[in-house]
């Protein structure tokens, strides 16, 4: 390989597709749905190919802490972890990936993967890469065609055009298309020289910029500015928020792909799901002998070609069949499997009525580790607070409520106005209203907590920090 690569993962996504499994705070790429590992995770480790560098990370705020504690569960350390202010679809992330490769080795390949996406064939994704690595080291802006495997309505199409010269295996592009109607998708998919888009690209550095700068000139200089006037803190690069929001909101595939003449296309067979809908992910799950996927705490009788998930709660199916049912700790979804890409409106409508579902699960994920709400009621709230080994709640204090803890399991020391004392298991503590205090874990086992909340108002919005030990936006939020 004469320049190197680096895997850069877009984890993006608003988590509306997959509902009420996914959500906003903790999107579908950071959940295990396919295999133990979550989707990004296993992003990253196909990515880890002979000779290439870590990986760089783009991911937004709220998500940042989750992306890098992935990454140390399977050992890897990200030559960058990029935050973006915003999103600015995928045009103004590839120049951003583009800059920060060519900032560490000019002349290096960027591989730039969706990391919401499953691949099955790991080997023939090796070797597509391989491919679309000497064409990209040639000058040619790759896209990787995966291979119909029925008329889709929900993707775009790349039609394949002549064979690129001294590259086997791949080809000029002839053309983009939009999602196509069902007719004209079955015509595609019979044709054979047409492919699903799949989002994933690879290109050098120093073309990219290039083919930005020549077509979409307006790219280059706030993304340029963003990167020049960000802020590290902890393992991160924060883009600067102003200058990033001048960077046009345009895809990489309007902005570069579908103006260049450098577009190749490198057709693939790697079983590939873009894991849109529930509908895709029973496509792609092992099914029994009537067609199910049932996942958690299920019991079906007399039921057929159905998708259950299951968190916690019983849930049984009796006499129905092309059905998803998805049950969480907060909210159960039953949809017609043929119109699972309509959960979008629930959400949407969720989202117009103010309601925290979209958002948040009842587990919330912290840096310090997570908290669960085991019940609330009028002047009332339990919840269920987790702290990782080392990991310590800000310093801060509530103007409305009071706080009652209680060691279950582990080692507490709990700061309390001028007092430090150390609790262990069965022993409790009380925060009075307005009073200072932290809870940290000093020990190297999990310490877990019953914290029971009382007064007026139990907002998130109630806290005052006096220190920020996790570099946190200044906006209010749980401690």
């Amino acid at each position: 390989m004469q320049n190197r690569l680096f895997p850069v993962i877009l984890s993006g996504g608003s988590g509306t597709r997959l509902w009420p499994l996914s959500r906003s705070s903790l999107p579908k790429q950071l959940l295990a749905l396919h295999g133990a590992s979550t989707m990004i995770q296993e992003t990253v480790q196909r990515a880890q190919l002979p000779g290439t560098a870590p990986p760089i990370l783009l991911c937004n705020d709220d998500h940042r802490f989750l992306v890098a504690e992935q990454m140390h569960d399977i050992g890897v350390t990200p030559s960058a972890i990029v935050l973006e202010p915003q999103g600015r679809n995928t045009a103004p992330a590839a120049a951003v990936a583009a800059l920060v490769a060519a900032e560490q080795e000019p002349g290096s390949l960027v591989l730039l993967l969706p990391s919401d996406h499953v691949v099955t064939n790991l080997e023939a994704f090796r070797r597509s890469v391989e491919i679309a690595t000497h064409a990209a080291e040639l000058g040619s802006v790759v896209t990787f065609g995966m291979t119909p495997t029925k008329p889709e309505t929900g993707y775009g199409y790349v039609q394949r055009g002549t064979a690129l010269d001294g590259v086997a295996g791949a080809f000029k592009v002839a053309r983009f298309v939009e999602k196509p109607n069902l007719e004209t998708a079955a015509g595609y998919v019979a044709a054979g020289d047409y492919y699903w888009n799949g989002g994933m690209f690879m290109f050098r550095a120093d073309v990219l910029l290039d083919e930005i700068g020549r077509h979409v000139p307006d790219i280059l200089p706030p993304v340029k500015e963003a990167i020049a006037k960000a802020a590290r803190d902890l393992d991160f690069v924060r883009l600067d928020a102003e200058s990033f929001a001048r960077a046009p909101n345009i895809s990489i595939d309007y902005a570069v792909m579908e103006r260049t003449d450098r577009a190749a296309i490198v057709p693939c067979s790697i079983g590939w799901s873009d894991v849109g809908s529930w509908s895709s992910l029973w496509e792609i799950r092992e099914q029994d002998a009537a067609g199910n996927v049932l996942h958690g705490d299920v019991i079906a009788h007399d039921t057929k070609d159905t998708f259950a998930h299951s968190e916690k709660t019983l849930t049984a199916l009796v006499g129905v069949e092309d059905l998803i049912v998805v049950t969480t700790k907060d909210a159960v979804l039953v949809a017609d499997k043929a119109r699972a890409q309509d959960v979008k409106a629930i959400v949407d409508r969720l989202k117009a009525a103010d309601r925290s579902e979209p958002m948040e699960h009842t587990t919330v994920f912290r840096p310090w580790g997570s908290y669960e709400t085991v019940d609330k009621g009028d002047r009332f709230l339990v919840n269920h607070i987790m702290i990782k080994p080392g990991g310590r709640i800000s310093l801060h204090m509530h103007h409305h409520r009071a706080e009652h803890w209680i060691v279950v399991q582990g080692t507490a020391r709990v700061t309390c106005g001028e007092k430090v004392s150390i609790l262990h298991e069965n022993e409790s503590t009380y925060i009075p209203l307005g009073e200072k205090h932290r809870l940290e874990n000093p020990g190297r086992d999990l310490l877990r907590l019953i914290e029971v909340q009382s007064g007026p108002y139990l907002g998130g919005d109630d806290i005052m920090r006096f220190e920020n030990a996790y570099a946190r936006a200044p906006a209010p939020s749980s401690s």
